[in-house]
């Protein structure tokens, strides 16, 4: 395993470790502001959290959202940003912005995907207009873009996807990262940190190979600053998204950040915290509160059922959020069954909420000694 000599040695204090997992309790520094971890982020994809103003995540605790390369930059467009003054100013959000690559949009929406030695062409899902991502050009975008963390183009293959088409992601995908790594440092910046993505499929040696070149990975004495776990949570069985995460634990490097793409369910959090994971982002919470499920501490809640219909008592009675202190299942409920836009705008701050909520207590049982029990607890709710 390569040392980390990144420029930023303050980025990622591990502050206490969990004697019997992989669990660890740190702070990420960005900037003046500091992340406690592990931290679930949001997904912002467009520039927004949908139907969540940028006041109320803020309130809930949230210090860092994501948003999305692939489709910022067909939409409005990274320059266009750029002339408003960068991704933060232009959605109004002051806390850190995680800007994924694209690479996954790319390979799950886009149409006439072509690989070049030099990147990848496709045709956009908006309008059919051509385009062509290079590792140079994304990392261009998201300097544009000014996000805080940047994370590298890399090819990310189905659940599905055979043993020869695996090992062909781990060569683009490694490439490319020298290629990220040696553009970002050329013009880096104290403002932005970069990741670098591991591939490899559900194959343990393709996983342990992709791990130790991405951590090894250095240009003018410089690395990654953090280190994400790429394509799981695209298809694969539970228990397959697991094996990996204890298959890798051991070998993550501890100086740096631990960051599981994509994944958000509570279980998998868990499962992926006692395996050494720090950061994870899905739009879980928000689009299943557009789709009228519920996050409560005694599991998830369909408000569209019939046995809601007449409900007069709150999503969750220990929830404190001002939808649970002030409304009803019933008429939550009723608010879907009319099609009304509060009904997802309710929904979606109740589950970030819980989310908000859950990470908290999470990270206060690493603190206390007690994540064991913590992990034990919450998997009987959400198994």
């Amino acid at each position: 395993m390569g040392k980390n000599k990144n420029k930023n040695p303050e980025l990622f204090s591990v502050l206490l470790k969990d004697p019997s997992t992989h669990a660890r309790l740190a702070s990420l520094k960005i900037g003046k502001q500091e992340i406690a971890t592990p931290a679930f982020m949001p997904v912002g994809t467009l520039a927004n959290v949908k139907a969540v103003w940028n006041s109320d995540l803020i309130e809930m605790g949230y210090e860092i959202i994501l948003a999305n390369t692939y489709h910022l930059s067909l939409r409005p467009g990274a320059e266009l940003i750029a002339r408003c003054g960068g991704l933060k100013k232009f959605m109004g959000w002051p806390n850190a912005v995680l800007t994924d690559s694209g690479g996954y949009q790319v390979f799950s929406l886009a149409d006439n995907l072509r690989f070049h030695k030099e990147g990848v062409e496709f045709k956009s899902h908006i309008d059919g207009s051509q385009h062509l991502f290079t590792p140079q050009l994304v990392i261009e975008k998201q300097r544009l873009l000014a996000s805080n963390i940047v994370m590298v183009l890399d090819d990310c293959p189905p659940a599905n996807a055979s043993l020869e088409r695996v090992q062909e992601s781990l060569e683009r995908t490694h490439r490319w990262a020298n290629d990220s790594l040696e553009n970002f440092e050329k013009e880096a910046s104290d403002e932005q940190h970069l990741f670098g993505i591991i591939q490899g499929g559900l194959k343990e040696e393709l996983r342990q190979i992709s791990l130790d070149f991405i951590q090894d990975l250095s240009y003018q004495g410089s690395n990654f600053d953090g280190i994400a776990i790429g394509g799981l949570s695209v298809g694969e069985e539970r228990d397959d998204l697991y094996n990996i995460l204890a298959y890798l634990a051991p070998s993550l490097d501890p100086k740096r950040p631990h960051y599981l793409m994509g994944v958000g369910a509570i279980s998998d959090i868990l499962e992926a915290v006692k395996n050494g994971v720090d950061l994870f982002d899905c739009v879980l919470p928000t689009r299943n509160a557009r789709n009228g499920q519920a996050f409560t501490s005694h599991g998830t809640l369909q408000l569209r059922n019939q046995i809601h219909k007449e409900a007069d008592e709150p999503l969750d009675h220990n929830c404190p959020c001002r939808v649970c202190s002030h409304y009803s299942r019933a008429y939550i409920r009723h608010l879907f069954q009319a099609k009304e836009i509060m009904a997802a705008m309710m929904l979606s701050y109740h589950n970030l909420f819980f989310y908000a909520q859950f990470m908290a207590k999470l990270r206060q049982s690493i603190k206390e000694n007690k994540f064991k029990a913590f992990y034990k607890h919450w998997k009987s709710i959400f198994s």
